[in-house]
């Protein structure tokens, strides 16, 4: 996925000698992800590193900023940032790890963007309460995308790829209205779950696309 400048399963703990890490931190990677709850579409996260001398304002946990104001941050941070990157797992991905293993593989996979421009966290703080796997110091922060800036961050980029994603989608499949609920399990999405069936891109492992899909399957 897109990145500027230059997995295994989940573990609950804090990565490596933390205590010795914090004071010296000078590049923290935030991370976060975007859509574990929908019935259709990737998993997006996303990792990035502030840069202090290039201050953004506003940022805060995407849940609660309108659609307008993701989209001014994203383009500023993106603009901003000492590195960031955007990654994502599939669908079927997602059908087969399940969501948590998967939401830790696009984690994953943000982490090794952004680095693979050689830029190196000191530390890498994660929204949440699990760690992804990484080859450096990691912890979870429960609330993290309220609390560190840099998470924000991540949480802005991710939601706003994952949210620019299902309205192409929406172009496709008009009569499920993914414009409007970008895949999260609302009346209007059920209701056409219920009325044209499940696409391609809806999650077959979660319990309403299952449902309908055992359903189509029955002989008349």
């Amino acid at each position: 996925m897109a990145s500027q400048k230059a997995g295994k399963g989940p573990s609950p703990q804090m990565g490596l000698e933390l205590t010795q890490t914090v004071a010296v931190v000078r590049r923290l990677c935030g991370v976060d992800e975007a859509g574990r709850g929908p019935l259709a579409g990737p998993v997006y996260a996303a990792a990035v590193i502030l840069n202090p001398e290039r201050q953004i304002r506003g940022l805060a946990d995407s849940k609660i900023l309108t659609a307008e104001k993701r989209e001014v941050l994203f383009e500023r941070i993106c603009e901003r940032a000492i590195g960031w990157h955007i990654a994502s797992a599939s669908v079927e991905e997602i059908d087969s790890l399940n969501i948590l293993h998967a939401s830790m593989l696009a984690m994953q996979r943000a982490v090794a963007g952004l680095t693979a421009s050689g830029i190196m966290p000191d530390l890498v703080q994660v929204d949440g309460n699990r760690c992804p796997q990484v080859p450096y110091p990691v912890e979870a922060i429960v609330k993290g995308d309220a609390k560190v800036r840099a998470i924000s961050a991540a949480s802005i980029l991710a939601k706003v790829a994952r949210d620019r994603e299902l309205h192409a989608l929406h172009l496709e499949y008009p009569q499920y209205g993914f414009d409007a609920h970008v895949g999260y399990p609302t009346p209007q999405h059920l209701a056409a779950l219920e009325q044209f069936g499940a696409t391609p891109h809806h999650r077959s492992s979660f319990a309403p696309v299952r449902r309908v899909l055992e359903r189509d399957a029955l002989p008349f």
